[in-house]
């Protein structure tokens, strides 16, 4: 099956503003609620990166129109708050991250290549 977006595609979404990566990590390993993407951020970088929500709730309107991420119909529990909403990646946007960290590995390497970053032993 051919994916419905390109190369080019991919490139236009490029780069990501540090908040909408930040979301997509989150999103990677399942579907997640809003505040669970605040807390997941807040713990995967050890309290170093915290988003506000208007800053989420905000990236999350934009990631939605931009296809990165869709809102789920159904809910993962019956007993769940009915307010939240749940979201996922898509195939665009699991492409979108890996070129995104393929931009920031290609950054990385150049800063240490310069010495501007010390390399890791």
């Amino acid at each position: 099956m051919t994916p419905r977006f390109t190369e080019r595609d991919v490139d236009r979404a490029l780069p990501l503003p540090p908040a909408m990566f930040q979301i997509l990590i989150a999103l990677g390993d399942g579907e997640r609620h809003g505040y669970a993407v605040m807390q997941d951020v807040a713990t995967r970088t050890a309290g170093k990166v915290r988003m506000s929500p208007g800053t989420l709730y905000g990236s999350i309107r934009k990631m939605l129109d931009d296809g990165l991420i869709e809102e789920l119909a159904e809910r993962p529990s019956e007993g769940d708050d009915e307010r939240r909403r749940y979201y996922r990646v898509t195939r665009f946007g699991r492409a979108v991250a890996a070129a995104e960290a393929d931009r920031y590995a290609t950054l990385i390497h150049q800063a240490r290549s310069t010495g501007l970053v010390p390399k890791r032993s």
